[in-house]
């Protein structure tokens, strides 16, 4: 089935609904095996299954972060900016998720910051 919009947003909201939930493997099976999250305002990257689990269980469950979707910008059908805003033991901030994803609607990076 080919890629809709529609289907990154629910990707999207997926992705927040297993992070909110503190569920690490429901969150690495959104993920491709290879996939990377940039995130510059952790002054990290996270590469593969091991560094998204260790991204997830550092600034996701240590911080107790909420995270919520505030607007989603389609790129193109493989491509979305995520506005969100977070929530936690750190405080208030807002983000942007840069999703990037394959055919099969997995993400393969996510170029993440804070605005």
């Amino acid at each position: 089935m080919p890629l809709r919009n529609d289907s990154v947003h629910t990707l999207a909201d997926t992705l927040i609904a297993a992070t909110n939930a503190f569920d690490v493997n429901g969150v690495l099976a959104l993920f491709t095996p290879d996939a990377v999250i940039d995130d510059p305002s952790t002054g990290h990257r996270f590469e593969g299954q091991a560094g998204i689990r260790d991204y997830i269980e550092r600034f996701f469950i240590g911080y107790h972060t909420v995270t919520r979707i505030l607007s989603i910008q389609y790129l193109s059908l493989k491509q979305a900016l995520v506005r969100v805003d977070f929530t936690g033991t750190f405080g208030h901030e807002i983000g942007l998720l840069e999703l990037h994803v394959d055919e099969r609607g997995l993400i393969v990076r996510i170029d993440a910051d804070l605005e």
